[in-house]
């Protein structure tokens, strides 16, 4: 799998725990049994301190994301495991953007980080495809675009109603995200960085990306660097997913093409991501959402939180937690000791407790 920027820490870490609603109350304690188990085996100290924000306290106390509680993660935590939030008693999910979208933009993780990755060949829907063709990873810009809110109606319910969305884009933003992308792609020895956007019909916004691309990628000449239109790169990662390595988009085109290639990797329930700001507190959640319709059966698939835990090891720096924890989930898969998503018939628990026990041997077997 690609590796996530380190943030460069020592043996002992402090982080922040919110498992938020449906499905992630199930897979978030089994994603920290796994951490538990591969932090213990290799010495690490590692404090899980757990918040209970979600939808239960936002419709118990009215309150989505208490005052304070973004400069308290960002001063005294070192990462969040985040959960999953949704819940069909808030129809307008009010909570879940308050929480999500206001740790994305407050703490400013401009990074929204999704690998796309084949673990075991009979899972991707595409013939005669291997492990060795679906290696990639989105960069997703991560707090502008269409998804900062800023727009409204007019003469809303009337059959005269108008709505605007606006699409922000600045050139910070633009730049440090591409920048970004670049930088990864040089420090992990990777040849290819595909920027992707929409701007023959977006003739303003993403003229910006398309400027902004072609001065950074002249720093980068070591690198093969080409644009292609949204349109065109989803039709060509499904023709031929081996031919990228880094693509780099903005906010919304980021999370639809992710989620394609997620689908090409096994689907959302093997899908983690990271929201970074590099050297600073981040966010690690996984891609499957909360699930309400499967929410309390215990069968909740927790691969994608566990790999989801692996991103946030390899982001402080424990390259073997991280690779130990990848490991128990390929041999999960390979041994099919699975929930029913997969074609297995254990529970979220079981799942769970078999790669605790697998990623202990891993980690020992690796000092």
């Amino acid at each position: 799998m690609p590796k996530i920027p380190l943030r460069q820490g020592g043996p002992a870490a402090r982080i922040a725990v919110i498992p938020g609603d449906g499905i992630g109350q199930e897979v978030t304690p089994e994603a920290v049994k796994v951490l538990r188990a591969v932090t213990a085996a290799t010495g690490r100290t590692v404090e899980f301190v757990e918040f209970d924000w979600g939808a239960d306290k936002y419709l118990r106390d009215g309150i989505s994301l208490p005052p304070g509680s973004v400069e308290m993660l960002r001063d005294e935590f070192d990462a969040i495991l985040f959960g999953a939030l949704g819940d069909p008693r808030v129809p307008t999910n009010q909570h879940a953007a308050d929480i999500l979208l206001g740790l994305r933009f407050k703490l400013d993780l401009y990074v929204n980080a999704r690998p796309v990755e084949l673990l075991h060949d009979r899972l991707t829907p595409l013939r005669d495809r291997t492990e060795r063709d679906i290696r990639l990873i989105v960069f997703r810009e991560n707090t502008e675009g269409l998804y900062v809110g800023v727009g409204g109606f007019f003469k809303k319910d009337t059959p005269d109603e108008i709505a605007v969305q606006e699409d922000v884009n600045s050139r910070k933003g633009v730049e440090r995200i591409i920048r970004y992308a670049f930088q990864y792609a040089r420090q992990r020895k990777l040849k290819r960085v595909c920027m992707s956007d929409k701007s023959n019909a977006m003739t303003f916004a993403h003229d910006l990306w398309q400027r902004v691309f072609k001065e950074v990628r002249q720093e980068y000449s070591d690198i093969d660097s080409r644009h292609l239109y949204i349109d065109t790169l989803a039709m060509e990662i499904v023709r031929d997913p081996g031919q990228f390595d880094v693509i780099v988009t903005c906010n919304l085109f980021g999370d639809i093409v992710s989620d394609l290639g997620a689908q090409l990797a096994g689907g959302l329930g093997l899908a983690p991501s990271g929201n970074i700001h590099p050297g600073r507190t981040s966010l690690f959640e996984p891609v499957h959402g909360s699930a309400p319709n499967i929410a309390g059966k215990g069968t909740a698939n927790p691969l994608g939180s566990v790999l989801t835990s692996a991103m946030m090891l390899e982001f402080l720096g424990w390259e073997r937690e991280a690779a130990a924890t990848r490991a128990a989930v390929k041999s999960a898969l390979f041994k099919n000791y699975l929930t029913s998503d997969l074609g297995g018939d254990k529970t979220t628990r079981e799942v769970g407790t078999w790669l605790a026990n697998c990623v202990s041997s891993n980690a020992v077997a690796d000092l």
